[in-house]
């Protein structure tokens, strides 16, 4: 099968497209056929080096990649036969491996694709999707809210602001650009603004009046955070589940007592009921059509050029490599 290789740890060009032996699935697996690998943030750090929340692989070379969705084509021993051939999405957890033709893992982490629903749509929804509906849960939202989404063109923000126009809420979502600015307006936000004019809280401000905004979702920290939560309600909510702006390496986010409050880990997991069940939730929200997920595809072979678009920030919705 041809894979992406990292022999090294660093930057993006360190992706290599190779022919490599096809992984054979142990007792309890099945191998997915692969049809879409989704890329995210955290992978570009872990590509450089970065040790993240689990253990890097203890050997180099290695295959990136942790969200899979594709065809079941083999199973192993003591797999029910009734896996063969079936439509497939599976987050691997830190085990890698996602970025290739063929891909192995349990079959605890497998979810069906629901029917409609391609596999680059049910990739996207796996991780990020589940991620997205996680950061929901702890946000007060209907019709008397008034949300303010920052990176509202990426992957997660497009899902978070779908989701706050589900309940009624106002919704603003914030992106650099007139392109990216265009797609959170499509993806159903009131106002779509463009955070690379300076004067974006003051158009706020006057867009709102006298209603201020009440919850901030934001993965960006840095400047846009501060501008956004001094936009702020009294009682207003600043969820903080990213740092972007500031690099996932060094990032520490911007928090402030009583309003900020980080909303990853194991409470968004005990909130949701476990893990499983928020993925199961983010396929059925894509399935009904309630949540759309935008996706940005690239060729396999071209996981670099991804890594780097990613990183310099020209990516919009989810990225997703192609085999």
């Amino acid at each position: 099968m041809h894979a992406i290789r990292l022999h090294a740890f660093g930057p993006a060009d360190n992706l290599h497209y190779e022919e490599v032996d096809d992984p054979v699935p142990g007792p309890g697996q099945v191998r997915i056929a692969v049809q879409a690998a989704g890329v995210h943030l955290l992978d570009t750090a872990l590509r450089e080096g970065y040790p993240g929340p689990a253990p890097l692989p203890a050997t180099l070379p290695t295959i990136p990649g942790r969200e899979v969705a594709g065809i079941v084509d083999a199973l192993g021993e003591e797999t029910p036969d009734t896996w063969l051939g079936r439509r497939v999405v599976a987050h691997l957890g830190f085990a890698p491996g996602g970025y290739a033709e063929l891909a192995v893992t349990d079959t605890e982490r497998l979810h069906e694709i629901p029917a409609g629903l391609n596999a680059a749509q049910a990739v996207a929804m796996i991780g990020t999707g589940r991620t997205a509906l996680g950061i929901a849960q702890f946000a007060d939202l209907g019709p008397h809210s008034v949300a303010l989404v920052t990176a509202a063109a990426g992957g997660i923000g497009t899902l978070l602001v779908q989701h706050a126009r589900n309940t009624g809420a106002t919704v603003i979502g914030l992106a650099g650009g007139p392109h990216k600015t265009a797609l959170v307006e499509a993806a159903g936000a009131d106002l779509a603004i463009d955070y690379t004019d300076t004067t974006w809280p003051a158009k706020i401000r006057t867009r709102l009046g006298a209603h201020p905004v009440t919850v901030v979702f934001d993965g960006v920290a840095g400047d846009a955070a501060r501008e956004a939560v001094a936009l702020l309600a009294p009682d207003g909510q600043h969820l903080v589940f990213g740092w972007s702006a500031e690099g996932i390496r060094d990032g520490k986010g911007h928090f402030v007592d009583g309003v900020s409050h980080s909303v990853l880990g194991p409470a968004m997991l005990e909130k949701a009921g476990g893990l499983r069940a928020l993925e199961q939730r983010a396929l059925t929200e894509a399935a009904t059509g309630r949540l759309t997920p935008a996706v940005q595809t690239f060729p396999l072979a071209q996981a670099a050029t991804a890594h780097h678009a990613l990183e310099t920030r020209r990516t919009t919705g989810k990225v997703v490599l192609t085999p």
